[in-house]
């Protein structure tokens, strides 16, 4: 692993997540805003999934590119060049009509996403010690938590009286706090700027930059971590396209009551994450924080389950809550996985690899979603995704045991060591004379249900 050598850089960690949380009420606040304008204007249950597939795909696409990017390009000049970008991106679409240029400029804005999202991602360890770690990784999450709070809610409220040209505009304003973090961040990685690497750190490439020896298939616990999440994701990202025609119609909640119940899993994640934290640190087997993933992931299932039976929206928001803790202690479960696992110098592939997974299972929930909306009703269809995410997770737990004893029989272990491979207790190193051996493994959504931190 790789952090600063000195004391943990906290400005840094506080101008970051500040950033990140304001972008993040910015994309909340656009996204709800199209939604209730498609939903508004009697646009079906494939419109909306069609318009979360724009935010999507590019995010799966583009994953193998914008992480080796990341990992090579300064910090820097990614993030300002990318924040200008993406305002500038978002001011058009404030005053695009067409659905077709709308849904062209919405995927424009994913792109952007895909590099920011794991630039950011990676640059956290580098801020601060091993110890501090979940600290920081509760604030990134907090921030995020409160970015999207406030982006529902703010949109419930303006929509109704400004329309939809109003906060794409305050979203194109929010992408500006990602150049401000870009000039002022004093840690840096990519290109020419070491991450603050420790002495004698692994760091993942040789001094030609090729990749050394840490592969997603190598590493079992890793493994099963994007797939079982990506998996689940798949099974309840579809109440994402299914939610907004459930409360409107269904339980005939009202726009500003749309945009509270979104809320409400948001702020359920900022308890969740410190919660988190406070356990991953004392977890020193890395196999507790993939069961730490596995059970988050079953509560939020759950909820989503029990959420089908309401008889109104409002009784919605304690489910949301409880299950938004759910989602906030995974995302800090997984990232501290990443971080403990992936060796420096490919974290940004790592962490945009594993966002692009947990996308891939959102734009499968997404298409599930929005062809069963035109059959069938809202209701059943968030219960049959609770059900489905439920039964993934079950399906999950014998590969999880074997995944954690695997590495620890004596022939395996034997291998692992001299191989350099990584156990369940010990992250991978890279191998002294590899070759460029890192391919495209199976970047992640704000969309509620999703498995890591980003937009």
């Amino acid at each position: 692993m790789s952090f600063t050598t000195g004391s943990s850089r906290w400005p840094d960690v506080w101008l970051a997540a500040t950033a990140r949380g304001t972008t993040i009420c910015g994309d909340f606040l656009a996204a709800t805003a199209l939604a209730l304008a498609l939903q508004g204007a009697g646009a079906g249950g494939l419109a909306v999934s069609g318009l979360l597939l724009a935010a999507t795909l590019p995010l799966v696409v583009l994953a193998p590119l914008t992480g080796r990017l990341v990992d090579r390009v300064d910090s820097r000049a990614l993030l300002v060049t990318v924040g200008l970008a993406q305002a500038v991106i978002c001011t058009l679409l404030a005053v695009a009509e067409h659905p077709i240029v709308v849904v062209g400029l919405v995927a424009l804005l994913a792109c952007g996403l895909a590099v920011t999202q794991p630039c950011l991602a990676a640059l956290l360890p580098a801020m601060v010690r091993p110890a501090d770690l979940p600290r920081a990784s509760a604030i990134s999450q907090n921030a995020v938590s409160i970015g999207a709070l406030g982006g529902p809610v703010l949109a419930g409220l303006l929509v109704g009286q400004f329309g939809t040209r109003v906060p794409l505009l305050l979203d194109a304003v929010t992408y500006l706090a990602l150049v401000v973090a870009g000039l002022l961040l004093k840690t840096r990685r990519g290109g020419r700027q070491p991450a603050a690497a420790a002495p004698g750190s692994a760091r993942g490439e040789d001094h030609r930059g090729t990749d050394l020896g840490w592969r997603l298939r190598r590493d079992p616990l890793m493994l099963v971590m994007v797939v079982s999440t990506a998996v689940v994701i798949a099974a309840i990202g579809g109440i994402n396209v299914i939610e907004v025609f459930f409360i409107r119609e269904t339980l005939h909640g009202s726009a500003t009551t749309y945009g509270l119940v979104g809320a409400a899993w948001m702020a359920g994640m900022l308890p969740g994450s410190w919660l988190a934290a406070r356990l991953a640190s004392r977890f020193d087997d890395d196999a507790a924080l993939i069961r730490g993933v596995l059970a988050s992931l079953a509560v939020c299932s759950l909820l989503v389950l029990l959420a089908a039976g309401v008889p109104t929206a409002g009784l919605l928001v304690p489910l949301w809550l409880v299950a938004g803790a759910a989602n906030g202690g995974e995302n800090v479960f997984a990232n501290l996985l990443i971080t403990r696992r992936v060796p420096e110098a490919m974290r940004g592939r790592a962490y945009a690899s594993y966002g692009a997974a947990v996308q891939g299972g959102s734009m499968a929930g997404y298409l599930v979603g929005g062809v069963l909306l035109t059959a069938v009703s809202p209701r059943p269809l968030i219960a049959g995704a609770g059900l489905a995410g439920l039964l993934v997770v079950v399906a999950f737990v014998p590969v999880v045991a074997r995944a954690v004893r695997r590495p620890s029989s004596g022939e395996a272990d034997g291998r692992h060591r001299s191989a350099g491979l990584a156990t369940p207790s010990r992250p991978a190193e890279p191998e002294p004379e590899a070759g460029d051996t890192v391919g495209s493994w199976l970047s992640a959504s704000h969309a509620r249900g999703s498995g890591t931190s980003s937009s």
